[in-house]
């Protein structure tokens, strides 16, 4: 098997091409300096979102929209996002994202705050499917905060879980890598969900609940 995938890596994330819409909410990501999901990643959460039929979905860092509008393509046309970012300004330029993709207002809960405040306050089991895309240090409490949301058979989704390749490097130990690191090993041996791994983006854990 051939040790360099770089070349199928770059297929697979441009397997499926953004329009117009969202490459814009990409470039206002940009203007923000918010990191969005790759596009083989989001891919993949379009995916995930019409496979569960999912009608609830949390969203853990809003960043410019770009992986909520990846999330909404895959839900019903009745499906609720509830997203929460800490920066306001994130949510703005996300509404006009939304807005662009001619949404309407009721398909998203833009929540303002810190997603370890808010997270708490949302009702158990209740959800189809949570998306953790935010401050990294955070994943731990994000991540069993969501095994508490998601009804049985509901997806967990974590991005940049391989973390620029450097969580498959048992060298690296910089905070970062060695939380997000530990997140995964966390899940591959937690007995309330079925895990995998995927290495499209940055990394895309995912974690089904039993």
């Amino acid at each position: 098997m051939s040790t360099d995938k770089t070349q199928s890596w770059v297929y697979a994330e441009e397997f499926v091409a953004e329009d117009d819409v969202l490459l814009r909410a990409r470039e206002r990501a940009g203007q923000l300096g918010c990191t969005p999901v790759h596009p083989g990643s989001g891919a993949v959460l379009s995916v995930l979102t019409a496979t569960l039929g999912a009608r609830a979905v949390v969203e853990v860092g809003t960043g410019a929209g770009v992986g909520s509008l990846y999330l909404l393509r895959g839900m019903p046309v009745d499906g609720v996002l509830t997203t929460i970012d800490v920066e306001v300004e994130h949510q703005r330029a996300a509404k006009q994202a939304f807005a662009e993709a001619g949404l309407r207002p009721t398909r998203t809960r833009a929540i303002s705050g810190r997603a370890a405040d808010v997270l708490p306050r949302l009702t158990d089991g209740a959800y189809d499917m949570v998306f953790v895309d935010a401050d990294k240090e955070g994943y731990p409490g994000y991540v069993e905060q969501a095994l508490r949301l998601l009804r049985p058979g509901g997806v967990l989704a974590i991005d940049n879980a391989l973390w620029h390749d450097r969580v498959a490097d048992p060298a690296r130990r910089d905070e970062t890598t060695t939380v997000i690191r530990e997140v995964g090993r966390s899940l591959r041996e937690d007995e309330r969900v079925l895990p995998a791994m995927l290495p499209t983006g940055d990394g895309l854990l995912l974690a089904v609940r039993r």
